[in-house]
Order: C-alpha cells, then structure tokens, then sequence
C-alpha cells in the first residue's frame, strides 16, 4: 500500500515542480523586460544627468539650475499647464454633468464629438488654432480680427483641448453613478438644485476631481507637440529637452531637465494615487440610480452648453481637415485632392510605418501587458509587489523623457542591444511600455473581476496553474485583451513626444512628419497627414467594433 501511495505521489510532486518552475520563469521573463525595458533608461537619464568632464557629480544640475533661463521654463512650464487645467476642469465638468443629469437631444453625438482628439496627434489641436486664429487664420484674414494666438495662450488652449477628452471620461464615470434617495431627501428638505448641487453632487464626485486635476496637469506639462506648433518664443521644460539633445546635441543638460520634468509629473501621477484610493463606494444594494427628470430651463441651458462646446471642438478639427482639401493656405481655397498623393519627402512610407509600428505594437503589447497583469495578479510570489509598482510607473514618465532614456541606453556601442537602435522594433517596444500603464490597469481590472471559484475549481480538478490560465483566464479576458490591443493601435498612431527622439529617416513615422511640415510651413501636407492619421484610427476603431459584435460581445469599451 505505502509503495502504491509513494508511485502515485511523484507524478503529483514532479506536476507541482514544474507548475512553479512555469510561474517563476513568465514572472521573471516579465521582470527581466520591465528592468531592461523600462527601468534601465531611466537610471540611463539619472546616470547621464550626473556625468560631467570630471566624472560623477552634479555639475550639470548646477550650470542648469544656476540659470535664469531654466527658473523661466519652469514657472512658464508650471503657469501654463494650470491654466490649461483650470480651463478644462471647468468646461468638462459642465459638459459632463449636461450628457449625465440632463436631458437633452442627441447624446450619442455628443459623446462621440468630444472624443475626437483623442483619434489625432496633440499637435493636431495647435494646427487647428493657428488655422482658425494665427496671422493666415479664417477670423484674421477674412473677417478682420487681429488675433495673437502664438505663445502662452496658444499652448494653454490647444493643450486644454488635447486633454478635455481624458478630464470628460473621469468626470463622466463620476457622475453616471449615484443614488437617487440622497437627492430625493435634499429635495424634501426643501434644497433648490444650487444647494444640492453643492452639497451632494460635488462631495460625490471629489475624487474623480481630484483625479481630472492631476492628469490634466500631467498631461499638459508633458505634451510636447502644442508647444512646439504654436508655442512660438514661448518654450517649455518639454520643448527644451528637444531643443537641448536635437538642437545642440547636449545630452547631459537635456538629461537634467528631463529629470526636472519627471518631478511634476510623478508628483502629480503619486497625488492623484494618493486622492483615488481614498474613494469608497457611493452606491449600495439598496441604492437606486438617479435618472434625470424633465426640466425645460436647466435642459435648455445644458443642451445650448453642450452644443457650443462641441461645436468649438469640431471646429478645432473641422479647419485642419478642410484645409487638407484646399489647394494653398490661405491664399487659393479652392478644392482639390493633391494633398493626398503626399508629394513630399518620404511620401506614404511614413504612414504605412505608422500603420505597421501600431499594429506590431498592439500584437506585442497583448502578450506583454497581459503576461504581466498574469503574473501579477494570479501567480503570487516575493516579485508580485516590484512588479506591480514597475508596471504602472510609465503613467509617471513623460514621453519625451522615456524617449531619451532609450537613445542614451540603446544607441551605447557597450549595450549588447545595441543592435535595436534605429530600428522599428526598438520604437515599438517603446511604445509598449511608454504605454504600459493604463494597458495594464484595463487587463488587472478584467482579472480581478474572474471570481476565484473558477481557479478553485480547475484545481480541484486537478488543473495546473498554467491549465487554468489557457482553459479558463484566457477565454474569459480575451475581449478585455483586444481592448488593450486597440488602445495600443490607437496611441502608436498619434504618438509623437514619445518616438521623436528614435525616429530616423528609414523609420519615419505619420505623427513626426506632421510635426515637421507644420515646422516648414507646409500646411496643407501636414493636415492630410493628420486627416489619414484619425481616418485609420477611427477606421481601426469600426472594424473592431463590427467584428466584437459578429462574436456576441458587447459590453467592452474600446476607448479609454
């Protein structure tokens, strides 16, 4: 009996051996790539930030900090991303609270409306401005105005408008969900809607403020494609590091001010961390969700308010495709499709690279992000902590800084990866990671809601770890992971900031071609850039769609 007992023990001995040999080697394979990939350029930025002639010190963080310049770029850098901030925190708090507790006509277009900018590069939204207001704008030229919008404003505007859609999604999410008896005692409590609004809706939807707050002003104080279009003299912390490493090929400074600009970021990226984990649940059980009732003046308001700021936004990127189809800027308007045989250097290649790099970076960021989130989430070990914090520090990293990180780390004759600089793979693997964190977020969020009564019940059936993953994780996240593939299609095609330091004239990308006509003056090539850029986007966005619903999904939102 006991030998009996002893054979049939060894095949189950050596099957757990080998399903923790399997556990340990995805987890340490995903360690190894988060270390090399997204680890190692940072140290590389912070390490060349310190070399000086002399060796090791903080000569260039002195000859930087000692001058009035860079004081300048700071507070400008600081001033005008809480502007932009103000701005959109304002405007989309009223847009979002008019599609959530009002009733007005034609929500489904409002929606869809608002989230235009996110389909286009962030420069997109400095074209449209300088083609409705700069020097050759529609409201200078023809209807007489003499409007300035170069500089400050310039890049508060056009920033705000690159970042209203991510502040509508937050504040949209926090204000869909509340419960109906609050307001229905405020109200027989004798509270006019001022008061309750005060009172109930604001305490309600502090954290989701508080969110919208930070990633505004993270998203702006990073961006770099606005500034660059329509900053003018007006420079940035974020259009110096450019201006530092391509300009005048000073890697050492441009390193100290890319380590100056992760401090705003990460301080804002931790605040923000900090505010939404201190949120609880608003709804229970026995809550009933609030739907809005008839009220013809505050319903005419919102539904004007509404309108308005969509048709600003339309217009923005209404210009910039309307002056793809005209022959010259602003001197002949009349019609004509020449643009669009990109007779300009490089002609289509840039684009369909752009459409391969978006493509392979959807393909590899599945298997990365969802390897990680796997690993993190369903195979605990004395990594899972590290690997959860590595995962989500790129939500903390500007693009242009993590872009630096790879052409001081990779393009070193002593890296043995050496061999990936100025190569499309080293760029797609950049925008894995540059993205890695809200990718990881969205597939974490579909793992946690797996109950563990199916791992439980795959292992009492004698599944191992990797059995349950292929047999049941998998089939079940499958359409949460090619919402992770779309947003990484999506990000690849309008990044800019990110890649501007990797692209070479064999890799050549659709969003720094835009980039670089607006800077020559080519106006009209760049917006039929820009229009093909949100075309494949938006197309891209179709197909998945019409194919989710040919499979019987339908409950997976494929823009975040």
């Amino acid at each position: 009996m006991s030998n009996t007992v002893k054979t049939a023990s060894r095949p189950a001995r050596s099957t757990d051996i080998a399903d923790r040999a399997s556990i340990w080697a995805m987890t340490l394979f995903v360690a190894a790539l988060l270390i090399i990939f997204l680890l190692l350029p940072l140290l590389g930025i912070l390490m060349r930030s310190l070399e000086t002639p002399d060796g090791l010190g903080l000569g260039n963080f002195i000859a930087t900090f000692s001058t009035m310049r860079f004081w300048e770029l700071v507070g400008d850098s600081i001033l005008v991303s809480l502007t932009s901030t103000a701005i959109v925190v304002l405007v989309a708090y009223g847009y979002a609270y008019a599609l959530q507790r009002a009733i007005i006509p034609g929500k489904w277009f409002l929606r869809i409306v608002i989230l235009v900018p996110l389909f286009a590069p962030s420069l997109v939204q400095a074209q449209g401005l300088i083609l409705l207001l700069g020097r050759n704008g529609i409201l200078n030229r023809y209807l007489g105005f003499d409007l300035d919008i170069y500089g400050f404003w310039g890049v508060a505007i056009a920033n705000a408008l690159y970042a209203f859609p991510y502040a509508f999604l937050i504040l949209s999410a926090a204000l869909a969900v509340a419960d109906a008896r609050i307001y229905e005692s405020a109200e027989a409590l004798g509270a006019g809607p001022l008061r309750i609004f005060r009172d109930v809706t604001l305490p309600a939807t502090r954290y989701g403020l508080a969110a919208t707050l930070f990633i505004v002003f993270m998203l702006a104080i990073t961006d770099f494609g606005n500034p660059m279009v329509i900053g003018g003299d007006f420079n940035v912390l974020a259009t110096e590091v450019y201006n530092q490493v391509i300009g005048q090929a000073q890697f050492g400074l441009g390193a100290v001010i890319g380590v100056a600009l992760l401090v705003p970021a990460m301080f804002a990226k931790l605040i923000e961390k900090r505010m939404t984990a201190r949120q609880h649940a608003l709804v229970t059980e026995q809550s009933r969700p609030l739907t809005p009732r008839p009220s013809a003046r505050r319903d005419l308001f919102f539904s004007l308010y509404a309108y308005v700021v969509a048709g600003l936004v339309v217009s923005v990127v209404g210009i910039v495709v309307f002056a793809s189809f005209v022959h010259l800027w602003p001197y002949n308007m009349s019609f004509t499709l020449r643009h669009y045989r990109f007779d300009v250097q490089n002609g289509t290649d840039p684009l369909w690279n752009s459409v391969f790099v978006a493509f392979a970076t959807a393909i590899v960021g599945i298997i990365v992000t969802g390897l990680g989130a796997i690993v993190v989430h369903k195979f605990k070990t004395a990594l899972t902590g590290p690997l959860s914090f590595l995962a989500i520090l790129p939500a903390a990293v500007p693009g242009i800084v993590l872009g630096l990180g790879y052409i001081l780390v990779f393009n070193s004759p002593a890296n043995p990866l050496n061999f990936l600089y100025g190569t499309f793979a080293l760029i797609v693997i950049l925008e894995v990671y540059y993205n890695h964190a809200h990718a990881f977020l969205i597939s974490s969020t579909s793992l946690k809601q797996i109950g563990a009564t199916f791992d439980e019940a795959s292992t009492t059936l004698g599944g191992t770890s990797m059995t349950t993953l292929r047999k049941v994780t998998l089939p079940l996240i499958w359409p949460t992971l090619l919402g992770v593939g779309v947003f990484y299609f999506m990000r690849s095609m309008v990044s800019l900031s990110a890649v501007i330091f990797l692209v070479t004239p064999s890799t050549q990308l659709a969003s720094v071609s835009v980039l670089q006509l607006s800077d020559r003056g080519a106006i009209n090539q760049a917006a039929a850039f820009s229009v093909c850029i949100m075309g494949i986007v938006v197309l891209c966005l179709i197909v998945v769609r019409v194919l989710m619903r040919l499979a019987g999904v339908k409950n997976v939102n494929l823009i975040r």
